[in-house]
């Protein structure tokens, strides 16, 4: 059985907006034998534009049902069917959290309609509902009202089983319109019981089993193409159909990461877009965790994906700053990055209002002097040395050792353990081996030398690495990769 779904909404936000209309069809793998539709009380106002796509105004479900009134119909109504809907997800993400929010778990089976119509009805111009109907000659009358919407929905799936039933796939020429009203007639009255279903075809079980497995997938996707990605270490593309990079992500198992992806219930119209939108996956293995880590950094930063959020600022023209003055006392100072050519920052940052926060975050945690950092400027004490925060090293009453002491625990908290090091890890294959290397406190970049490669002096291994471009993110990358329980090898130079 099969319950056939079509929801109106506010929004495309299943967790700001609310359901308006919904409208069912139970089909029986043969006919629609049920339906039922109503508008809903959203409990909250429907923005005009939504108003103005539907045709549902506030007046209209005024006194239209809350959720809860009809959510036991609902719920008895589908059980033990799978529910279909075009761009299911939507649809399902909807009904879920309005049961969540009743403290119910609502969970069926799902299939998508427009996967299907892709699998069985290649080379459409579109997949839309409204265009698809169109172009293979279906009825849509009400369109954006849910039984509107749904009864086309019934008629394109009823179609999909045919197809599936003659083993065949159909042209716009070989279905008719007085084909498709015929299944507009098989709709029975609301109330009506459900009639026992004839034994379906193995090419149907196969085909709509097929479709349920794969609901989770973008439309554009197929299983094959998952089933041919690696599970092995590496960076990942999702690409549109234009063919342009629309996400950058890693993993040391390309092929369970991404299955993870699919397998979210994705509850916001901006993720239900990145998902449908990925028509082609590509990837680039490589080897070792920190290297994958690192690559993807870099990717995000060269590309700039429409949907990766994080790591895409690709200049840091800030940073925090270290010298040492004339009695001793080090001091950490943030400033432009290019202002400093002769040298490098400890951390670069994205803007100097970032790296002054920054430094004043541990100034107050590893208890430094606002004023030897550059954050109090005054002749005399800092403002912490009056409250009793600062020891007085501002005013020479605290040996610069003992200050010095703190300078170097708030510096070891953002920086690297050894100034210059490489990092040595599984390679792509096995007998090669990664490379990554910090010179100075300096990501100079990584690479790849084959297994029996061996070096002595840090040199060495700068010849063989491609360079990259240190920033914040990559220093954190690495910090933090060196305080897992890795396997990799560490090899300090003085």
């Amino acid at each position: 059985m099969y319950a056939i779904i079509d929801l109106e909404t506010t929004g495309g936000q299943p967790t700001q907006d609310r359901i308006t209309e919904v409208a069912i069809f139970i089909h029986d793998g043969e006919k629609v034998v049920d339906q039922f539709d109503t508008l809903l009380n959203p409990g909250r106002p429907i923005p005009t534009f939504i108003s103005q796509l539907t045709g549902i105004t506030n007046d209209m479900v005024r006194d239209a049902p809350k959720f809860h009134e009809v959510a036991r119909k609902i719920v008895e109504m589908t059980e033990g069917c799978v529910f279909v809907a075009h761009n299911v997800r939507f649809d399902y993400s909807f009904l879920k959290k309005e049961f969540a929010d009743l403290g119910y778990n609502y969970s069926r089976k799902t299939l998508c309609t427009v996967r299907l119509s892709r699998s069985l009805m290649p080379g459409q111009p579109s997949y839309s509902l409204g265009k698809l109907c169109h172009n293979i000659g279906i009825p849509l009358e009400g369109r954006h009202r849910a039984a509107g919407d749904a009864a086309a929905t019934a008629i394109l799936f009823d179609r999909l089983l045919k197809i599936t039933q003659q083993d065949e796939v159909l042209t716009d020429s070989s279905i008719s319109t007085a084909d498709t009203l015929a299944a507009v007639d098989a709709v029975a009255p609301a109330g009506r019981k459900p009639a026992a279903a004839k034994q379906p075809s193995p090419r149907r079980v196969t085909a709509v089993q097929e479709a349920i497995k794969t609901a989770l997938l973008p439309p554009n996707i197929t299983p094959q193409q998952v089933a041919a990605l690696p599970q092995e270490a590496g960076v990942y593309y999702f690409h549109n159909l234009q063919g342009e990079v629309i996400y950058v992500g890693k993993s040391i198992n390309i092929y369970k990461r991404i299955q993870q992806h699919f397998a979210v219930d994705y509850k916001s119209r901006k993720s239900l877009d990145f998902k449908n939108s990925i028509s082609e996956i590509t990837w680039e293995l490589t080897g070792s965790e920190l290297v994958a880590l690192l690559y993807e950094s870099h990717e995000i930063k060269r590309l700039k994906p429409l949907y990766n959020r994080a790591q895409r600022r690709s200049v840091f023209p800030a940073g925090i700053f270290l010298r040492t003055d004339e009695n001793g006392y080090k001091h950490l100072y943030y400033g432009k990055a290019d202002d400093h050519a002769e040298s490098h920052p400890l951390i670069a940052l994205g803007n100097q209002f970032k790296a002054k926060g920054f430094l004043f975050h541990k100034v107050a945690k590893f208890n430094l002097c606002q004023k030897l950092c550059d954050l109090y400027k005054t002749p005399g004490s800092c403002f912490d040395y009056q409250v009793h925060r600062c020891k007085g090293a501002c005013l020479g009453l605290e040996p610069p050792a003992e200050y010095n002491q703190r300078v170097e625990e708030a510096i070891e908290s953002f920086t690297y353990e050894h100034g210059s090091f490489t990092i040595v890890g599984p390679g792509r294959r096995a007998d090669e081996k990664t490379v990554v290397v910090v010179e100075n406190g300096r990501y100079l970049g990584f690479g790849y030398v084959d297994e029996t490669f061996s070096a002595r002096k840090l040199k060495d291994f700068t010849e063989v690495i491609t360079r990259y471009n240190d920033n914040k993110d990559v220093q954190q990358i690495i910090r933090g990769y060196l305080r897992t329980k890795h396997k990799d090898k560490v090899k300090v130079f003085k």
